[in-house]
């Protein structure tokens, strides 16, 4: 990685194999702007949070779950919108992730996207899920969301997003990412 790039650690809220929120991480990765890279983290392999076995020594997934939010400049989170909160399988990631000590997530530049078949995207998903990252202390993408409704009409067969229109609001709100991870960066150097 170069010394400038950004590095962006991705979470689907999604583990279908066909998930729209996964091809959008897909998505974001061809559209991030330069100097930007866009991994994706599989949140398969984490057990369910349980207080006991985070005292006994965290597991080796949650160990490298954490290690690729505290190494990472900015997380993007594309979730779904379960019964009008954010999916388990993403709650399930922060709570091991957000555990002491040193939690990752305080300061961390976010954003959120969502796919969703429903009218309003996710609207309901991405508020919570910006009511959890608020008390983590995370720094958001303000603004307009990525909120991708009619999913189903905006990606192809192979999961490609195919509307050009999101395709460049996508891109357009990768670029502010991109200056909220800038801003986080002079601030980390001046306030180490």
């Amino acid at each position: 990685m170069m010394k400038d790039e950004m590095k962006v650690v991705a979470f689907s809220g999604s583990l279908r194999a066909k998930s729209y929120n996964s091809a959008l991480i897909k998505a974001a990765s061809e559209l991030a702007p330069p100097g930007m890279k866009i991994d994706r983290f599989d949140l398969r392999d984490l057990p369910m949070y349980d207080d006991d076995v985070r005292l006994a020594g965290f597991p080796p997934s949650v160990v490298m779950l954490r290690e690729a939010v505290a190494e990472a400049d900015g997380v993007l989170l594309a979730s779904p919108e379960y019964n009008r909160s954010v999916p388990a399988v993403l709650k399930n990631a922060i709570d091991w992730a957000s555990r002491g000590p040193d939690q990752p997530f305080a300061q961390k530049p976010v954003a959120l996207f969502n796919a969703s078949q429903g009218l309003i995207g996710g609207a309901l998903a991405n508020h919570h899920l910006r009511q959890i990252l608020v008390y983590l202390d995370a720094q958001m993408v303000n603004g307009p969301e990525v909120l991708v409704s009619n999913s189903k009409s905006r990606f192809d067969e192979s999961g490609a997003l195919v509307d050009g229109s999101v395709r460049s609001f996508i891109a357009a709100h990768l670029v502010r990412f991109a200056d909220l991870i800038r801003r986080w960066r002079r601030t980390e150097v001046i306030h180490p």
